[in-house]
């Protein structure tokens, strides 16, 4: 795959954090597309990391923190929407951001909530940028799998 960087703009703050998710987001996307179920299941590392556990999981993180916890939303117990293949984990991900991305287009950044109940309050920036890494990192995990899966590296 060919290797890709984010586009260099001029913009505002959510513009900036919401531009350079959807691009981490597409580039984890990147990663896994093409690999087998197979392949997506298995672990070639110790810890036993797979290609789908990490697709269902970026899906799950955006889930959690901004349609459950900042939303307000009851979207279902954690773990309960995994999907079994890698292209339904890579549609269930690309779905979640269409409603991830229409709560964050009405939020104000210095919006608050609480991480978990009694938890630190923690804002609608703070909740962007922690995606942004998670999902930033989680590509990198699964371009390290990729490498070992079939050889493809790139971002």
């Amino acid at each position: 795959m060919a290797d890709r960087s984010p586009d260099k703009f001029v913009d505002d703050e959510r513009a900036t954090l919401t531009r350079l998710l959807q691009f981490q987001r597409e580039s984890f996307v990147r990663k896994v597309v093409g690999v087998t179920d197979a392949d997506a299941s298995a672990s070639p590392v110790t810890s036993g990391t797979t290609l789908l556990w990490l697709a269902n999981h970026v899906a799950d993180a955006e889930t959690i923190w901004v349609l459950d916890r900042f939303a307000g939303r009851d979207t279902a117990p954690f773990g309960s929407h995994h999907a079994a293949t890698l292209h339904d984990a890579i549609a269930r991900y690309e779905r979640t951001w269409v409603d991830v991305d229409a709560v964050v287009r009405t939020a104000s950044l210095d919006d608050v909530t609480r991480e978990s109940s009694g938890g630190p309050i923690v804002s609608m920036r703070w909740i962007l940028a922690h995606l942004l890494e998670e999902v930033a990192r989680h590509a990198g995990h699964a371009d390290i799998l990729r490498e070992l899966i079939d050889g493809e590296t790139g971002r």
